[in-house]
């Protein structure tokens, strides 16, 4: 049986909203401290000449995959500046690893992780989809019609314990 949440829900069962429907930020601080880490992913899709200029350092604008990589971390420490309800975290870790899936994709892991009183998966998001569109920004050029996908691929800790996609 999975624990009750402790901050205050809404009617619709959301802890942003309070229940006469007003937006808020959540009130984390009678929450205890715990280590929290959450890993996303963004599966950029691309034509196959386009992966091959991005592994190959060959593109235009410079280390495709390197720029990609700083702009996910810088992202996720700013993700309290970008997504209004988001608290302020001190990150302990963030890492951003870029990969090949396939022949058409890049696969893009951001992880972040922090001991808090509430989660980092929009942490580990943020870095996932601003990594993803540096990717396409600095390949645009070549491709403009790249597409990706962005999703939460496990977290941990917290009240409700780890959660991983398809499980």
């Amino acid at each position: 049986m999975r624990p009750k949440p402790k901050a205050p829900r809404s009617k619709r069962g959301l802890t942003h909203v309070s229940p006469s429907g007003e937006v808020r930020m959540v009130d984390v601080s009678a929450k205890p401290e715990t280590v929290r880490r959450a890993v996303a992913a963004a599966i950029v899709h691309m034509k196959a000449e386009t992966l091959a200029l991005a592994l190959g350092g060959r593109a235009k604008k410079g280390d495709v995959l390197a720029t990609a990589r700083i702009a996910g971390i810088s992202a996720a420490k700013r993700t309290w500046e970008l997504v209004p309800l988001c608290h302020s975290l001190m990150l302990s870790r963030v890492a951003v690893d870029i990969a090949p899936r396939g022949e058409t994709s890049l696969e893009v892991k951001c992880t972040a992780s922090a001991t808090g009183r509430t989660g980092v998966e929009m942490e580990a998001l943020t870095g996932a989809s601003v990594a993803a569109l540096t990717l396409y920004d600095m390949l645009k050029a070549v491709d403009r019609g790249m597409s990706f996908e962005v999703f939460l691929d496990e977290k941990s800790g917290g009240a409700s314990g780890t959660w991983r996609r398809g499980s």
